[in-house]
């Protein structure tokens, strides 16, 4: 059993753990807000622009003439996963979750006869994809020096991913990263990116709109925008869903140290109790020997 000084060294040490993850429970809730803010300010201009790129891909006939961030390479052979991880941990199962699906992604590209390389955004993701695949890491991009990653980022690794499809390193170029949904609920999501599908229109308009220039050349104008609006969005949403759940997880953890102060308390009262109970006992035998 241990001794009272051990479980007073060990409760303190708990309280002090305690201060810690409320602090950085409240540090994170106040991130919440303007992060959660900024994700769903970005949602509305990237269901417009897709929209827009709905209704010119409409009216084209996709053919091998077309911009090749539409048309694509005519292949199907080489996948890129770009996964979109956080630089900082103490936030839950975020980052695990993400992974987990870039890896059955590619463990059903594999099956299929595919061969996959992985694009890593974020420090978090890196390690365990490097241990399962550690010669399919074609680049990856480091925002550990970023305070909080936005557009210039997503440019930079825009214009990576374009120069890397031109070069022929991939065919076909899914991302992973996870949609902010509550504070609680964070959901691993998968789109692909390149070749950009064409966004499919709700609403069929009768309005005739003539096109200056015509309508293939804005599209290969807009598609690099709308590549980075994409990745963009994504890394709004990763960082929403990161303060959520490092909230929520600072949140749990706050109330387990709670919980096993208030276990070691009882257990040092116990112990506390038997001492002096074990003294008086003493103090009485010795009384009466006498």
């Amino acid at each position: 059993m241990a001794s009272l000084k051990e479980l007073k060294g060990r409760i303190n040490s708990v309280k002090s753990t305690q201060k810690i993850t409320k602090a950085k429970q409240m540090v994170a809730a106040a991130k919440l807000r303007k992060a959660q803010a900024a994700a769903e300010a970005a949602r509305p201009y990237a269901a417009r622009l897709a929209q827009v790129m709905g209704s010119l891909a409409s009216r084209i006939t996709v053919s091998e003439n077309s911009p090749k961030l539409l048309a694509g390479t005519g292949k199907d052979q080489v996948h890129l996963l770009v996964v979109a991880n956080s630089d900082k941990g103490l936030c839950g199962g975020l980052n695990s979750n993400i992974v987990k699906a870039a890896k059955l992604k590619a463990a059903e590209l594999i099956a299929a006869g595919k061969t996959v390389q992985f694009y890593l955004i974020g420090k978090k993701g890196r390690a365990p994809i490097r241990r399962e695949y550690p010669q399919s890491i074609l680049a990856s991009f480091d925002t550990s020096e970023v305070r909080q990653p936005g557009y210039t980022e997503a440019e930079g690794i825009t214009e990576a991913l374009v120069a890397l499809y031109e070069a022929g390193k991939f065919d076909v170029a899914h991302l992973f990263y996870s949609k902010f949904r509550s504070a609680l609920v964070q959901e691993p999501t998968e789109q692909q990116i390149i070749p950009v599908p064409a966004p499919k229109l709700e609403v069929v308009s009768d309005a005739v709109v003539e096109y200056e220039p015509d309508e293939e050349e804005i599209l290969a104008a807009l598609l690099p925008r709308f590549l980075k609006t994409q990745l963009f969005g994504a890394l709004l949403e990763n960082m929403a869903s990161e303060q959520g759940a490092s909230m929520t997880a600072m949140d749990n953890a706050t109330r387990n140290a709670g919980d096993l102060i208030g276990k070691l308390t009882i257990q040092y009262n116990r112990s506390r109790q038997a001492a002096i109970t074990t003294e008086l006992i003493e103090i009485i035998a010795g009384a009466e020997a006498l």
